[in-house]
Order: structure tokens, then C-alpha cells, then sequence
């Protein structure tokens, strides 16, 4: 069990990859840690999502809304999944701020003890706040390439990519080779 102990978050909200989300709802507590998936709760107890392919539903009962700093300091990695979650999660209802969820992961990218993971078309929650990942290596889906380097980035082409407290995968069907490397890189920490 490599992660006993750790805590990992995962965004989530319709329109998601249902084979990348099964694998990490397997995969993650299969080496011990504590998988929790947050998301926008809009005032809910919980809200039930749609996958992209099979409209599989999934339940979320966590808001990454109520988490304050402590609680987010306890969490040893925040994932971006693929698909459409991240297009979903970056709406405001005020164009002039940027959404809840981007508030949330500019908070993660403040602490380099929070292991960051976007994979594929997760960086879309990044591009409403570029300079989180200017000037660092990043992979990304082949439809994202123009994203990245507009967002000042270091586009690499490999599957899966680290840079200090950041790992990013080409697409969800890396999925496996990018939790692997967190893996790893949790149970070195």
C-alpha cells in the first residue's frame, strides 16, 4: 500500500471519461489513499453526473467550494481529469471573475506541497489563469497544443510529463501512465 495516508482529490462534473474516472476510483485506494471527488455542489447535498460515452452516472457529495486552506493542506494531490469536466467546472456566471474551480486550483498551485495532475483536456481549467503553468514542460491533448503554447507553456510531446510539483498526460487514455506517476511520486514524498 504506497499511499496509506495520502489524500488525493479529483475534479469532477458531467461529460467526464468514465474509463479514466473507474480506473482512479479503483486504482488510487488499491495502494491505500483516501480518493475524495469534488465539485461544484451549487448548494446541494450532492448532484449526480453523466459520463461522456455511456452516460454512466456518478455521485459527488464533495464541494472543493467548502474546502478552506487548512483542509486544503491536508489533500497530497489535486487531479484535472479529462473530457469535459474542466470546460464545465471554468463557467462564472461573472465573466470579469474567474470561476470557483479555477479559484480552487490556483490555491493548489500556491502550495508546492499539493502534487498537481491535468490531463488532457484538463488544462482547460487552467487557461482563464495562464500563469500557473507559463513557462513550465506540459503534455496535452494533440487538440489542446495551441492552448498551451498560447498560455506560455512548454508544450513536450510525451505521454506524461513532470515538472517539479506538476504531472500532465497527453490524453484520458494515458490515464494508467499518469496515475502511475503520481503514484510514484506520492509514495517517494
Amino acid at each position: 500500500m504506497k499511499l496509506k495516508g495520502k489524500k488525493i482529490g479529483i475534479l469532477i462534473e458531467s461529460d467526464f471519461y468514465e474509463h479514466e474516472i473507474w480506473y482512479y476510483n479503483y486504482r488510487f485506494p488499491e495502494e491505500g489513499a483516501e480518493l475524495n471527488f469534488l465539485s461544484r455542489l451549487w448548494g446541494q447535498p450532492y448532484l449526480t453526473f453523466k459520463g461522456h460515452e455511456y452516460h454512466a452516472p456518478f455521485e459527488c457529495h464533495q464541494s472543493f467550494e467548502d474546502i478552506d486552506d487548512t483542509e486544503l493542506k491536508t489533500y497530497d494531490a489535486i487531479i484535472v481529469p479529462s473530457a469535459m469536466v474542466s470546460d464545465r467546472l471554468r463557467y462564472t456566471e461573472d465573466i470579469t471573475k474567474l470561476s470557483p474551480a479555477v479559484e480552487f486550483l490556483k490555491r493548489a498551485f500556491a502550495d508546492k506541497n499539493i502534487l498537481k495532475g491535468i490531463i488532457c483536456h484538463g488544462m482547460w481549467l487552467v487557461s482563464p489563469a495562464p500563469e500557473l503553468v507559463k513557462g513550465r514542460p506540459v503534455t496535452c491533448h494533440n487538440n489542446l497544443y495551441g492552448d498551451v503554447v498560447n498560455m506560455g507553456a512548454k508544450y513536450t510531446n510525451e505521454d506524461v510529463v513532470v515538472d517539479d510539483d506538476l504531472v500532465t498526460g497527453r490524453s484520458g487514455g494515458h490515464a494508467h501512465l499518469f496515475a502511475k506517476k503520481i503514484i510514484e511520486i506520492l509514495a517517494e514524498n
